[in-house]
């Protein structure tokens, strides 16, 4: 396989992911390219890059979201070609145009692409021409309220009410009965026009109990579509995926096949291009139905690569090249092996409604082992600011079963020290731990059917992190149970003593 043409790739983004694709880059021969914001100078994506163009800025609307800015530095820095990452311009189509008038390759899909999937409504007549089985409901919004109404009596209740150009779960209602539809409605209005600046909505029927599965799709400037097989995305806080797993639990090789020859269908139908992710609520009967479609690289992206050995930047990158998938993946055996599970660690309170949390990162210890990976946007003194997406870093592991990789991840939580503010790594650790999710007994209401794993034992301390910053200089610790043993509710900050302690002795 021949290395890519692009000498330098610009890298827009930030975080962990920026980190991630220039690792990708370096691995193929090209130079990664990067920038940041003015909070982001000293933040430790910049130091993946050997090169970093600063531009400005505070919010991400003056930085990362600035497509005038982005497009400059790519020029400035000589850039071949732009990877947009996933979030801020990853999904815009106007960006996506501007860097091909620009006269550099979009790692991504065509702006055209994006346009047709973007938005909810021409995404699910897309899907419903390829003979996509789909949710039944209406987009035939116009801003009649009224008109609405009578489309939500034909759909049937419950529904949902869903933002046309949203995703995120921003602009989304679940509506139980006719009374409520009104107030639902207009609060969806509200929330899709603050966040995408439209405040178009559609109907659907509220498919529940369902899992979220969705299809990983690369497809080549030369007509092939691959289907890379499901993930399971059924571990939801308000509509937000918290864990991702691959293989699903309840994915058999004939639903499998069916799913991906209808996600690749559709990339067909729309002529995509590059990596994208073809979203599927799967209910208990194992029927499936077109949700939506990701035209990025997707956070969860690194479960896909261990369950099936591929490297989905390079392909990206090999694609947007103009290389050939039957060059790049001919003769390859592409079936799950092994499972392998995501979490993503955010600098949040789970007992206080997930509200983010900021400040100054005072210890980084990340978890290591065979099967472990980690990939990170922080070290210890990062200051986690309120400017930008609370994810710290993705932990991920592989195993040759599901019930192993569970076991692994559980102690690779338990390895895991984030020191300075609140972190959500507790409870993600609860919830690998749930007899439930053991099971594999996954809905996209799990969370909210055990509120008990947000909220923590009852004897939890309110702050381990300043109980043991307060206990650490007096070289105090939680004393060990009988046996050695320690009372789960002291776990944490017993870890929280001991890692303060290690960073005390190296300082």
């Amino acid at each position: 396989m021949s290395p890519p043409p692009f000498r330098r790739v610009l890298v827009a983004n930030r975080g962990e992911i920026a980190v991630r694709i220039a690792r990708g880059l370096r691995e193929l021969g090209i130079e990664p390219v990067g920038i940041c914001s003015d909070p982001d100078r000293t933040a430790t994506h910049t130091l993946a890059f050997p090169r970093m163009i600063a531009i400005g800025g505070q919010t991400a609307l003056e930085s990362y979201l600035d497509i005038d800015k982005v497009i400059d530095a790519a020029k400035r820095a000589s850039a071949d070609a732009i990877h947009p990452g996933y979030g801020f311009l990853s999904e815009n189509p106007a960006f996506a145009r501007a860097v091909r008038d620009a006269g550099l390759t979009f790692i991504g899909p065509t702006p055209e692409a994006m346009e047709i999937l973007g938005s909810k409504g021409t995404a699910k007549d897309a899907a419903v021409a390829a003979g996509v089985p789909v949710v039944p409901g209406s987009n035939r919004d116009q801003g009649d309220d009224a008109m609405l109404a009578r489309e939500a009596d034909a759909v049937g209740f419950p529904l949902l009410i869903k933002a046309v150009a949203g995703g995120g779960g921003k602009g989304m209602r679940s509506v139980r009965s006719k009374e409520d539809f009104a107030g639902a409605l207009a609060t969806a209005r509200r929330e899709a026009k603050a966040a995408f600046g439209d405040d178009r909505v559609l109907l659907e029927r509220f498919v529940h109990p369902a899992r979220h599965v969705e299809i990983q799709v690369i497809a080549d400037d030369h007509g092939d579509v691959v289907s890379l097989h499901e993930r399971e995305c059924s571990v939801q806080r308000r509509h937000q995926k918290v864990i991702e797993e691959a293989p699903s639990p309840v994915v058999d090789a004939s639903l499998r096949q069916r799913m991906g020859e209808a996600a690749t269908a559709l990339a067909r139908r729309v002529g995509y291009r590059n990596a994208g992710t073809v979203e599927f609520l799967v209910d208990d009967n194992l029927d499936f139905y077109f949700l939506e479609v990701n035209t990025r690289l997707q956070v969860e992206h690194p479960v896909t690569e261990l369950v099936t050995g591929v490297d989905l930047v390079h392909l990206q990158v090999h694609c947007a090249a103009g290389g050939r998938l039957r060059d790049l993946l001919g003769g390859r055996d592409l079936e799950p092996r092994g499972h392998a599970i995501e979490v993503r660690i955010y600098a949040e309170a789970p007992a206080n409604g997930y509200l983010p949390a900021a400040g100054r990162l005072q210890l980084v210890r990340e978890a290591s082992g065979p099967g472990v990976r980690v990939d990170s946007g922080v070290r210890t003194g990062d200051e986690v600011t309120v400017f930008y997406d609370p994810m710290l870093a993705k932990l991920i592991v592989h195993a040759p079963t599901r019930a192993e990789a569970c076991a692994r991840m559980a102690q690779a939580l338990r390895d895991s020290v984030y020191l300075g503010i609140e972190t959500n790594v507790d409870f993600l650790r609860r919830v690998v731990d749930d007899e439930g999710f053991r099971a594999g007994d996954l809905r996209i209401d799990f969370l909210d059917r055990k509120p008990e794993l947000a909220a923590g034992p009852a004897d939890a301390p309110p702050d381990l992190a300043l109980v043991a910053a307060l206990l650490a200089p007096l070289g105090v610790a939680a004393a060990p149970g009988a046996g050695g043993s320690r009372p789960a509710s002291t776990t944490a900050l017993w870890q929280s003593v001991e890692g303060l302690r290690l960073w005390e002795a190296a300082r």
